[in-house]
């Protein structure tokens, strides 16, 4: 089979498009055939060794943490599911990921890909759903009436996390740069600020502050300003120290995001799976030497016709097809059989990205008398 790989930690130059052996699934683990992966940062740092502490992985390695695909076979123990379901999955940091043509994945991470969306858009959805997921209601238990401000909210997770703190209840405030400012507001964002242009103020201190944005330390320590006593933040960026403010009972959390079948997006309602995919998900011509600001690949394609269109920041999840033999333009699930399409899926680097988050959409913020306020993010 076909499959990117590195041998060597470095710049995207050490990624080799080669011909590997098939795997056999062992206990306990299911072959996947992959219709979809998908790059995050961490994939990037994963390549460049500078993650090889935390995510030690073996040369050569294949990346993609993130898959959607069909069962092909089963190991040893394996009965809850079966040779053809379709499936998304959060596979193991360490082993051999899915820019590949088959995939094995422990049985445990995978679960059914939803049906709203093509089942290769749906490999944007493992990680960034379940980071949104995880640091609302896991970490931040966020609840309905309580007030939410999300500063970077125009990336995938902040998508996700919109959608589904409104689902929720709460009332939701985000930070967004221009060109996301519709695509926050029809994901339902409540109040919306474009940080560019004003300073980050609420008229009310909020309960919870979600950070997804790769801003100065000393930015997002004055952001804590905005908590109310006893509220929480929680720093999705392991770059930036979370800050917390012992003295008025506000506490951080650092996140880390885990593997959980029952929080997978399979379960969510279906409008919150077919928006978010669409704003991760993008399309590239089959003889693409670089990102292009192509039709979204996924079914919900008016969400993305309304956005203008551009290539997808580097910090936001995108699908990435799998790399075939066959010579056709495409295969009948969608996936581009031009071997340079899915290197440069793992080839932008995150460093070259303007900021590491832009933000989403909705309405600028009502003037009140004696907001609270804070330094506005990058």
């Amino acid at each position: 089979m076909k499959a990117v790989r590195f041998h060597e930690f470095g710049d995207p130059g050490v990624l080799r498009h080669e011909d590997v052996e098939q795997p056999e699934p062992g206990p306990g683990e299911v072959r996947l055939r992959v219709a979809g992966s998908a790059f995050n940062p961490v994939d990037d740092g994963i390549r460049g060794g500078y993650l090889q502490e935390p995510f030690p992985v073996t040369l050569p390695h294949t990346p993609g943490i993130e898959v959607s695909g069909t069962v092909d076979a089963l190991g040893e123990g394996v009965d809850d599911v079966a040779v053809g379901d379709a499936v998304i999955g959060f596979l193991p940091m360490v082993a051999d990921g899915a820019a590949a043509e088959f995939v094995n994945a422990p049985a445990e991470v995978l679960a059914p890909a939803p049906t709203s969306i093509p089942l290769g858009d749906a490999a944007a959805l493992p990680m960034v759903g379940l980071t949104a997921w995880q640091a609302l209601f896991d970490d931040a238990g966020l609840e309905a009436g309580q007030r939410l401000l999300i500063n970077g909210a125009g990336g995938a997770v902040g998508g996700y996390a919109v959608q589904l703190a409104r689902g929720a209840g709460a009332h939701v405030i985000a930070t967004a740069g221009p060109r996301s400012i519709e695509r926050v507001r029809s994901a339902g964002a409540d109040e919306v600020i474009d940080h560019t242009a004003a300073e980050v103020t609420v008229a009310e201190p909020v309960d919870v502050l979600l950070n997804l944005a790769r801003i100065a330390p000393e930015q997002l320590a004055a952001l804590v300003a905005l908590v109310r006593p006893g509220g929480v933040v929680v720093n999705t960026v392991p770059t930036i120290p979370t800050p917390a403010d012992d003295e008025r009972g506000v506490r951080g959390v650092g996140f880390f995001v885990r593997s959980d079948t029952d929080q997978l997006p399979s379960s969510w309602p279906l409008s919150t799976q077919a928006t978010s995919a669409s704003q991760v998900a993008r399309t590239t011509s089959s003889s693409a030497s670089s990102w292009s600001p192509g039709r979204p690949c996924s079914a919900a394609s008016a969400v993305l016709d309304q956005v203008q269109t551009r290539p997808a920041p580097t910090s936001v999840s995108r699908a990435a097809r799998p790399v075939t033999t066959d010579s056709s333009p495409s295969q009948p699930n969608g996936a581009v059989s031009n071997s340079r399409w899915l290197i440069e899926a793992w080839s932008i680097p995150v460093s070259s990205s303007r900021a590491a988050n832009v933000c989403v959409s909705g309405r600028v913020l009502p003037k009140r008398k004696e907001p609270v306020s804070a330094a506005s993010p990058a």
